[in-house]
């Protein structure tokens, strides 16, 4: 741990996670740690503090069980007040992923981030609006993109894989995490992709004398195999709300229908939450495909990918450019506490 005298006005991102989980693989990516700072009295949150690629970062978990776009609105609003200096915020963890076969061959364990698509910032809140006939989605305003230092850092990184045939540091970040931090191998590893399954949204339709006798069985859909296990990276529109989804048909329909002419990749819970109050980037591993076979299985891997390309997005970024960025507390209109 760093022993260098620093103050609150030293950190210039904000790194926002909603599960333990998550957190233990974003204090995993750090490349060193640093010693707590005393806070303002109405701030009670516990603060992680570190460096990544020279950046000074802040780390804030949700509290446990506590979860949705209010409680992520809260932490941030908390943090951009007792760190005056934070130019943006890196919104990192796990989301179920939504396969477009023919434009997005997402995969658990592949990574999904927010970029701005057509009228969309790149965050898109599913339940704020209404509901039309014929399976049409109504939205009722729309969130703010990320700030354009991301959006830049972002389109330098894209343009790195493509030199590099989509190569990324990301497995390399995820060696280094599991050498520096043995005890992580054992759930924070690559499950197998046989353990990567993906059924079909909608049952078969058996004649009504056959219900009965023919219960529902999910049928799985044949995928080709990829030469690698590494990660691919995607990137779109994320849809955000309060409720977990976990209906592959429900999933389906607004994937396409929230944005005509678009499909939202990834579900998530937290980044609605945000975008107004808190300039950021959101960065998902998928750890499931937000249908009724969900579980636990990829979630720890899905949280450490995310948290490697958030590591490599920073080695992009020149620390200097992120200090002549706008100050998130001036962007919200908050003031010190």
């Amino acid at each position: 741990m760093s022993a260098i005298s620093r103050s609150p006005a030293d950190y210039t991102v904000g790194w926002i996670c909603a599960l333990p989980l998550e957190m233990a693989a974003a204090k995993a990516m750090l490349d060193e740690s640093h010693q707590r700072l005393p806070q303002p009295p109405n701030d009670d949150t516990i603060y992680t503090l570190g460096s990544v690629h020279g950046h000074n970062i802040v780390i804030a978990c949700l509290p446990v069980g506590v979860y949705g776009t209010t409680s992520a609105a809260v932490i941030a609003t908390r943090m951009a007040i007792s760190f005056p200096a934070l130019r943006f915020g890196l919104m990192v963890g796990i989301g179920g992923g939504v396969p477009h076969p023919d434009t997005h061959d997402i995969r658990l364990g592949d990574i999904v981030v927010s970029k701005p698509v057509g009228s969309l910032g790149g965050v898109v809140q599913y339940d704020m609006g209404k509901t039309l006939p014929e399976e049409h989605f109504q939205r009722t305003g729309a969130l703010n993109k990320p700030p354009s230092v991301l959006l830049e850092a972002l389109a330098t990184l894209q343009a790195d894989h493509m030199l590099d045939g989509g190569l990324s540091q990301i497995p390399t970040h995820l060696t280094t995490m599991l050498q520096r931090y043995p005890a992580m191998a054992a759930r924070f590893s690559h499950p197998g992709a046989h353990h990567d399954l993906l059924f079909e949204s909608h049952p078969p339709h058996y004649p009504a004398e056959q219900q009965q006798q023919q219960p529902h069985q999910p049928q799985l859909i044949p995928r080709p195999p990829r030469a690698s296990p590494d990660p691919r990276i995607h990137y779109g529109l994320i849809a955000s709300g309060n409720q977990v989804m976990r209906d592959a048909s429900k999933r389906d329909v607004l994937a396409r229908t929230l944005e005509p002419g678009q499909h939202v990749l990834c579900f998530e819970m937290e980044a609605a939450g945000l975008m107004d109050t808190f300039p950021c980037l959101v960065i998902r591993g998928v750890c499931d495909y937000a249908d009724a076979q969900k579980d636990k299985r990829w979630q720890e891997y899905a949280a450490a990918v995310a948290a490697a390309y958030a590591k490599e997005l920073l080695s992009v970024l020149p620390v200097r450019q992120v200090w002549k960025a706008e100050v998130v507390r001036d962007v919200i209109g908050v003031g010190g506490g």
